[in-house]
């Protein structure tokens, strides 16, 4: 489970001892065309790592500011995953240099040798044993017991609040396992084949890896060391039975991990080798895997201890809030509570009694809703569960009584003061009346601020289909409904869909990524779906009303999960009103303290100015600086190269065209006509065989769009965008008239240009085979100041997403990404993307309110490229 933390060093020595054999120059055996070719994919590599790197930067800046939640795997997997991109950047640049950069190597070891001397200060502590009674853990024991033993033990043995009996099976016990069987590579190799974003690769994944380690047998040590533990704990009480559930390592703690892993009930004394391997086994299900990488948790850094606790044939279970989820002007002990076992109560199979109670001494109950309860779960006589009838004078009798929901509501409020925080809590009830607490987690609040202030009646004029939902997550979604009838039914899920179905499940997390909201018709608000739904953002209720045969597929419907309930259509003023702020209290705990520290060697720029004589290898202290300083001059390289080849006949060709840049065409193939000629120096539209590469100029040209007119310029704009260039003075001049060159082939085009101050990248792929064909697009910069050129970027990100484009917009760049349609499709978004460069000059100049945002998309969309309304009346 090693890292490229610590393997950067032998990857720096191995090259500074390598002859140049990489080296595109000197070699008077390689073509230019070879040279070429080998440089242009070295330019990708860089490129793809310039852009991942940026990504991960920009992550890094939103977790600053605290409005989200992480743990110590995500700065391992962060900077792993940063440390790479920047590796392939520096080696790239070096190697099409001719080994110009080699003192690149050496910065990028020293801020890896930073970073790694911070890191280091959180080093897991090794496990005393592989398993350990609760009577010897508490809370600092979380690095190799995990987070639900080690609250476990803090409760028994800190707060004297009464838990079930029991003992951790250690991280120790976890890699005992694994070495003994052989399984950290053979899992790895199997890992390597799947593509992480496709379902159905993740499902067969999922079954290998779980299908072999519970194959493989129990070490002789830990068969010994489970029975010894039992036999101390419970002595001769061989007919106890035994729950197995997870306890991985950071489980309980920044992540939620609910519902995500296994728990085997009903376990004998015998079957506790086998009940842990199915445990184990469920780190890899398709749904634990959505979820760690869509929470930056790598398997590498993943470690799961096991919690083995006495068995409780409840009388009754549930859980407990210790304040509201989602309102969080409500402070009281919200409890739920059905008959049975728990996982009735947190997979959402019952719609569970409610009871709310203040804090305060004494706690008074405020309300208590009774529901039919007619099944409940139960012990087996010989091990596992069963469902069974609940009797039918209690299934509409209240699962606690006055006294016990008291209680209860005293342990929930001396939890919420210990932890300093409000608590997830999950209890039974034994049949001898004893209150058992069987879990205590920290408990995901969502911002309220919208709570009771939207859709206080039905909006008039819409068509209203459900009405009176329980809001599991807060916030609005609209699209078309997806009727979820079984498991099968995700793996195609669509963008932005509705997910509808009967009941709540965990196992929709492997949508929540895609999905603009969830509808069912059974379930509870304090279940393992609800749990992961708000830790997501996914706008989720539960129906009182059946929906599956209310709603067709495919119907477009808006989700209002503030005031519970589901419109027909798509109803806009509800999302745009609907946006969330999220607020968490990671600021000023260890992880994000050690972030702060990491960022200082990530995250700032100090290399802004090409020209400055500090522009070199010596002064990258950042890995923001090496990924600057690697793609400015990359481009550097690769005009080099062009240049040279623009001297050689048939290679690089001016764009005779009247457009506001000097495009130079570069052909790998198949771009250009066969008419063209070695001695010809420039070449015309009708010359461009290249399918995206004449749809792109075809779309730069349009008559509508391609305007030599000057636009009418809002003046206050226009003065800004002037004030802020006099402010960069330094950089007057250097980017006006460069060149633009576009590499083409007959279905290929890759365009990049710098004009004025803005950056832009086109990159193409369209032939007759759908999977493969894609669009990437990337914008960034401009004259104006910061709030300007993110107006601009939010335009076009608008315009792109009505495009089918998916988008993210970070600061003053939007990145577009468009894949796996039919060819004439993409030729249209290609024709789309010329006009759209050519359109957005100086639109930054305009951006003068919120407002022209929608003004400027929906200007374009008309296709009224001239925007002489917009530049006059723009509102302030």
């Amino acid at each position: 489970m090693s890292t490229i933390l610590g393997n950067l060093k032998s990857l720096f020595l191995s090259l500074r001892n390598r002859r140049s054999q990489d080296s595109v120059e000197g070699n008077p055996a390689t073509s230019m065309n070879e040279q070429f070719r080998f440089r242009y994919a070295l330019f990708k590599d860089l490129l793809n790592a310039n852009t991942e790197l940026l990504n991960i930067l920009a992550d890094i800046d939103l977790k600053l500011k605290g409005e989200q939640v992480f743990g110590f795997p995500y700065l391992k997997n962060q900077m792993d995953k940063a440390m790479r991109q920047a590796f392939v950047m520096v080696k790239s640049l070096d190697v099409m240099s001719g080994s110009r950069y080699r003192a690149l190597y050496t910065a990028l070891e020293q801020i890896n040798e930073s970073i790694k001397a911070i890191m280091a200060e959180h080093q897991a502590v090794q496990a005393p044993a592989n398993v350990v009674p609760y009577a010897q853990i508490t809370l600092r024991d979380a690095d190799w017991a995990g987070g639900k033993n080690a609250n476990l033990g803090e409760i028994r043995n800190r707060l004297g609040i009464p838990v079930p009996r029991g003992f951790a099976i250690t991280t120790r016990a976890f890699q005992t396992f694994f070495d003994y069987n052989g399984l950290d590579e053979a899992i790895a190799g199997r890992k390597n084949v799947v593509y992480a974003n496709e379902l159905e690769h993740l499902n067969r994944f999922s079954a290998e890896a779980g299908q072999l380690i519970r194959s493989k047998p129990m070490p002789p040590e830990l068969t010994r060391e489970f029975a010894a533990c039992c036999q101390e704990i419970w002595g001769d009480e061989q007919d106890c039975l035994l729950a197995m559930r997870s306890s991985a390592v950071g489980e309980d703690g920044e992540l939620s991990y609910a519902g995500q892993y296994l728990t085997v009930l009903g376990v004998r004394f015998s079957e506790l080798g086998e009940a842990y391997k199915q445990v184990i086994a469920s780190l890899y299900s398709t749904r634990s895997l959505v979820y760690r990488s869509a929470k930056g948790v790598l398997d590498e850094h993943l470690a799961m201890a096991v919690a083995c606790l006495e068995m409780v044939d409840s009388l009754a279970s549930g859980v407990l809030y210790t304040r509201h989820p989602y309102n969080i002007v409500d402070e009281n002990i919200l409890i739920n509570a059905v008959w049975g076992l728990g996982p009735y109560a947190v997979d959402g199979v019952i719609i569970p009694d409610s009871y709310s109670v203040s804090k305060g001494e004494p706690p008074l109950i405020l309300e208590k809703t009774v529901t039919s309860k007619t099944v409940q779960l139960k012990l087996k006589a010989g091990g596992g569960t069963e469902e069974r009838p609940v009797p039918a004078g209690e299934q509409d009798q209240p699962c606690l009584s006055d006294a016990q929901i008291l209680e209860l509501a005293a342990y929930g409020q001396a939890l919420e003061e210990h932890y300093q925080c409000p608590q997830d809590v999950e209890w039974a009830l034994t049949g001898q009346g004893e209150l058992l607490i069987l879990q205590s987690r920290p408990l995901r609040i969502e911002n309220a601020r919208h709570f009771g202030q939207l859709g206080a009646a039905p909006l008039p004029g819409r068509e209203l289909l459900l009405d009176g939902c329980d809001i599991a997550s807060q916030g609005v979604g609209a699209g078309p409904a997806v009727l979820v009838n079984a498991l099968d039914d995700l793996e195609n899920f669509p963008e932005k869909g509705v997910l509808i179905a009967h009941h709540s499940s965990p196992e929709f997390v492997a949508v929540m990524r895609t999905c603009s909201a969830i509808v069912v018709e059974a379930g509870s608000v304090s279940g393992h779906m609800a749990a992961l739904a708000r830790e997501f953002d996914v706008p989720t209720l539960i129906s009182p009303e059946p929906v599956m045969s209310r709603i067709a597929a495919g119907t477009v419907v808006t989700v209002d999960a503030y005031a519970g309930r589901v419109y027909g259509g798509l109803v806009q003023e509800l999302l745009n009103a609907g946006a969330k702020t999220k607020t968490t209290h990671i600021i000023g705990t260890p992880v994000h303290e050690q972030l702060q520290r990491i960022a200082k060697h990530v995250v700032p720029l100090n290399l802004t100015n090409p020209l400055s004589p500090e522009f070199t290898p010596e002064h990258c202290k950042t890995l923001h600086d090496l990924a600057r300083f690697c793609h400015e001059l990359s481009y550097q390289e690769m005009f080099r190269i062009s240049d040279m080849a623009s001297k050689l006949h048939g290679w690089s060709y001016r764009l005779d065209a009247t457009l506001p840049m000097d495009i130079h065409l570069i052909d790998l193939g198949g771009g250009l006509s066969s008419v063209v000629q070695d001695n010809w120096q420039s070449v015309k539209l009708e010359h461009i065989d290249s399918a995206p590469g004449r749809a792109l100029f075809t779309g730069m040209l349009n008559r509508d769009v391609h305007n030599l007119e000057p636009r009418p310029v809002n003046f206050r704009g226009f003065m800004s965008v002037m004030m802020q260039q006099g402010l960069e003075a330094g950089h007057v001049g250097e980017r006006f008239g460069d060149r633009s060159y576009v590499i083409i082939a007959d279905k290929y085009l890759n365009f990049s240009s710098r004009v004025g101050y803005h950056y832009s990248v086109v990159d193409v792929y369209c032939g007759e085979t759908v999977n493969k064909n894609y669009i990437t697009f990337t914008f960034k910069g401009g004259a104006a100041d910061s709030v300007r050129k993110n107006r601009r970027v939010r335009a076009i990100a608008l315009i792109l997403e009505r495009q089918g484009f998916k988008v993210d917009v970070k600061s003053d760049r939007v990145h577009a990404r468009l894949q796996k349609y039919p060819r004439a499709y993409i030729m249209e978004r290609v024709d789309m993307l010329g006009r759209l460069l050519i359109f957005t000059r100086q639109l930054d100049m305009l951006m003068t309110s919120e407002r022209s945002i929608q003004w400027a998309a929906e200007n374009f969309i008309a296709g009224n490229y001239k925007l002489e309304a917009m530049s006059e009346q723009t509102p302030d």
